[in-house]
């Protein structure tokens, strides 16, 4: 099947000299939600605003729904919806007025009862009358969303759509996300909210100095990089680990009422059978022991710390 977005060798330098991206491809499938993790300064928003046709690449190309974005933007811009970081919108207009003007600006006609539904579907409809100004943050980012729906996009790119925003509202907008993506619409997101794309994304990109260091699966990420931990509670306190359990790299807890054992899962041998042996071995005893799996953030740290 044939991507929705193709990024191929995308690169970008900046007229100060910075290189914000480098040599960036990435295929983006139709209908799934895709999240671009990465730390501030990682290329992330250059990144998107290549792809809407805001921002000009050094080199490469793109193309959306197999047209180039260069030579068809007008076609390619009618089928991109953007929620940027920022918000930008006319404060002393109505919600109504708002969203309707921003599906006037792609040509579109009149459709009141669309607006009407994308009003509902965000919890704004009864906010329709209300000036922007009065609106509280959550909601602001609401009507940003629903402008960038009102002229029927095929895919959604969503910056930091979450920034700002209460737990709640956060939880809100992710069942909103799912809405749309089980409606057809593509969505690609940025977040710094690691348990956002834990929560949502089909699968996760993770971008540092301008590189895309990973794409994978999310499930599939998780499996590769994710390690898991033994905690074994003691029968008695140690001062210290001793030396016959040197090797297994163990971490004792403050107090020494616990040891830790990391374990790769994708080693074809864990080394816990020997870890307990030795253990016997030297008296140690443990009267309780629980595992624990590392978390999106986990890796997300690992990734970044190692592209340094």
């Amino acid at each position: 099947m044939q991507p929705i977005i193709s990024v191929s060798d995308v690169s970008k330098t900046y007229a100060s000299g910075h290189v914000a991206l480098r040599t960036v491809n990435l295929d983006i499938r139709d209908g799934e939600i895709f999240a671009l993790l990465g730390p501030n300064g990682a290329g992330k928003t250059t990144l998107i605003s290549i792809v809407c046709g805001i921002v000009n690449p050094s080199a490469g190309r793109i193309s959306v729904a197999g047209l180039d974005i260069a030579r068809d933007y007008r076609a390619v811009r009618a089928m991109i919806g953007l929620v940027p970081q920022e918000l930008s919108t006319e404060m002393f207009e109505t919600v109504w007025a708002t969203v309707s003007f921003s599906r006037g600006l792609f040509g579109k006609p009149r459709d009141p009862a669309l607006i009407e539904k994308v009003l509902r579907d965000l919890s704004l409809w009864d906010k329709k009358d209300s000036r922007i100004m009065a609106l509280s943050g959550g909601m602001k980012r609401r009507v940003l969303i629903a402008k960038a729906l009102a002229h029927e996009p095929r895919i959604l790119f969503l910056d930091e759509p979450t920034a700002g925003v209460d737990v709640e509202l956060r939880k809100d907008m992710w069942n909103i996300v799912r809405r749309l993506r089980d409606d057809g619409v593509t969505v690609i997101l940025t977040t710094h909210y690691i348990e956002e794309a834990e929560e949502m994304a089909d699968r996760i990109g993770v971008i540092a100095k301008g590189e895309l260091i990973v794409v994978q699966e999310k499930r599939e990420l998780m499996r590769k990089l994710g390690k898991k931990q033994l905690v074994l509670e003691l029968q008695k306190p140690l001062d210290a680990v001793p030396d016959v359990l040197s090797k297994h790299a163990l971490e004792l807890a403050p107090g020494g009422t616990s040891l830790t054992f990391t374990y790769d899962t994708q080693a074809e041998r864990t080394g816990i059978t020997a870890l307990l042996a030795d253990m016997r071995e030297a008296g140690i005893g443990f009267k309780d022991l629980a595992t624990s799996q590392s978390s999106l953030e986990d890796i997300f740290v690992d990734l970044v710390r190692q592209s340094r």
